[in-house]
């Protein structure tokens, strides 16, 4: 906040104000309806060292004009004069002064709550952060109910350059004792503790108070707030105080929307589709939900569903719109137009496919729209056209030469032209040997053609380059076990994946199989079963029906691989588990 600034334009009235205060005090009839702003006390001598003050401040001179003004307030205690000497400091940028014309205020008018404000608002601005206990207190004790209430919820944002921040937390928390023990002004003293210590990066003196205040009022919707911005695999705990808040309190859809965010953020994509369901239910306006929850649907082939999800987006936007530059509607609009058209693909409906690609008519989405036209040419066999398509995207700096030939890449992987794709990653790592990411996908390119040294080669060589490239510990760990060998190590590799990523259901499919190859079939059946449950997937699919069939649970086997088919009736590895178990249904 900049406080100085804030209180400029009211400087501008002062000096008509003062000079007809002045004239009312000297007998002349004042403004009807005014209240004569200066005390009896100030006589003839007193109006002109006004007068000559305001001349200074104007003339360039704020410090002479303001040791006048001051004078004047304190031989008159006149509030109005005092926090003209105030904000004529403030004017000149001169914090020191202003604080002097503010105490001497406080001190003439004990009860003022203009300035014990002003005293408390200078000593934040000049970050004088431990001696503002004594003006906060006050300023809180003055408050009554809601503003009370109020004014405490509002206290972090009084802080934002504060230097000191765990000072900042430690001070206002002193300010705030008294308050603590009862709600609803304990909440939300509990709540801004919370904030300013996890502003301080102490996050987990910041769960305690989310805590302390959801003890006052489960109900409260502050301390969810605060403990959904905790949320993290280190304070697992702070999910929890946002779980009671959901069964106890009345959490608004917006609430719902940013706990599916965090779920997502974790890779939950499960429970964040269910909260997103509950969303779209009780809110059906809010478009971003639909926007979300398509993208999910999309994610586990319920194209159906995401068809319907990506189409009452749409429906919430007018059909024309008068032109404006791209906002997040805009954005929202061409992902749900490129996914529409993907599942129209994915029906081999390419004219429809088509008129989607056709509706993106902005210049920055046009790269992805080419993107997927290519796709469209190449399940069409035509692959060449699909590629020159790619070819001529424009490609005028690295980037977006990169694009373009990960892009070219990407459908070659997807038409399965593995060694066409395998030279251009050979080509393009020669190129640049430390682009990481290009060497983990010639990594998995070089598996699709049963190069496994090539493969375990380049993994190796993407985790010394980057030891927390959790895919790559994956990889290798899945590929030891599919492979059935050196399981002791693919275990390893996986529990090193995951303590990068602890909440990625795939990389829990990779440790659930490589334990069931280990002859570990409960633990491997509870692990594929969290797994499949947090990402309903194919291939999930494929191995926890291998495990219940080998433990002889077989129609539970059957009912998962068949609603793995659902989900992706082409996944290799389904179709791969079931013709050498020669299943039939």
């Amino acid at each position: 906040m900049d406080y100085y600034d804030s209180m400029l334009p009211m400087t501008r009235l002062v000096a008509p104000i003062f000079l007809a205060a002045a004239l009312s005090a000297n007998g002349q009839t004042p403004i009807k309806g005014q209240e004569p702003a200066l005390a009896s006390a100030l006589n003839s001598e007193l109006f002109y060292q006004l007068l000559i003050a305001e001349l200074q401040v104007g003339g360039g001179e704020p410090g002479a004009g303001f040791s006048l003004v001051l004078d004047a307030a304190n031989k008159t205690r006149d509030a109005k004069l005092y926090q003209r000497a105030v904000e004529i400091a403030m004017q000149a940028r001169s914090g020191d002064s202003a604080l002097t014309a503010a105490r001497a205020w406080k001190q003439a008018h004990p009860t003022s709550r203009e300035a014990n404000r002003y005293t408390l608002q200078i000593l934040i601005n000049m970050n004088r952060i431990g001696e503002i206990s004594e003006p906060l207190k006050r300023e809180i004790a003055m408050m009554e109910g809601k503003d009370r209430v109020g004014i405490v919820t509002a206290l972090p944002r009084y802080f934002g350059r504060a230097s000191n921040k765990a000072l900042v937390a430690s001070v206002v928390e002193q300010s705030l004792s008294d308050y603590l023990g009862s709600a609803p002004v304990g909440v939300a003293a509990w709540t801004t503790i919370g904030r300013l210590r996890l502003e301080a990066d102490n996050a987990t003196g910041a769960l305690e108070a989310a805590r302390s205040a959801q003890a006052l009022d489960p109900k409260a919707d502050g301390p969810a707030l605060l403990a959904l911005a905790l949320i993290s695999p280190k304070l697992p705990q702070a999910e929890v105080l946002v779980r009671k808040y959901l069964a106890e309190g009345k959490p608004q859809a917006e609430f719902r929307m940013a706990y599916a965010q965090a779920l997502l953020g974790a890779q939950r994509y499960g429970e964040a589709s269910a909260q997103l369901q509950i969303v779209t239910a009780e809110k059906p306006e809010l478009a971003q939900a639909w926007l979300i929850q398509g993208t999910l649907e999309l994610q586990d082939a319920k194209f159906d569903a995401a068809e319907k999800s990506f189409r009452t987006y749409l429906s919430l936007f007018p059909s024309t719109a008068p032109a404006k530059p791209a906002d997040d509607s805009d954005r929202g609009m061409a992902q749900a137009l490129l996914s529409l058209a993907q599942i129209a693909e994915q029906r081999r409906d390419f004219l429809l496919a088509q008129s989607w690609l056709d509706r993106i008519v902005s210049p920055d989405d046009q790269p992805n729209v080419q993107i997927r036209r290519a796709s469209l040419l190449a399940r069409q066999g035509k692959l060449d056209q699909a590629r020159k398509l790619l070819r001529d995207l424009p490609a005028s700096s690295p980037a977006q030469q990169r694009f373009r030939m990960v892009a070219e890449i990407q459908l070659l992987r997807d038409q399965k032209h593995y060694f066409a794709a395998f030279e251009m990653l050979a080509e393009a790592t020669k190129r640049d040997p430390s682009d990481l990411d290009l060497a983990y996908d010639m990594a998995m390119v070089a598996e699709k053609l049963g190069r496994m040294d090539e493969m375990e080669r380049l993994l190796r060589a993407v985790i010394a380059g980057r030891p927390d490239y959790h895919h790559a510990y994956n990889a290798l760990g899945y590929s030891l076990a599919e492979r059935n060998v050196r399981l002791p190590e693919a275990r390893q590799l996986i529990l090193k994946a995951l303590e990068y990523a602890p909440d990625d259901p795939l990389i829990s499919d990779s440790l659930g199989w490589v334990e069931f190859r280990l002859g570990n079939l409960p633990e491997a059946a509870r692990i594929l079963q969290a797994a499949f449950k947090a990402k309903p997937d194919a291939e999930i699919a494929a191995h926890l029906g291998e495990v219940m069939w080998v433990m002889g649970r077989r129609d539970q086997a059957t009912a998962i691989w068949k609603e793995g088919k659902l989900l992706g009736a082409d996944n290799e590895t389904l179709l791969e588990t079931l013709k050498r178990l020669r299943v039939r249904w």
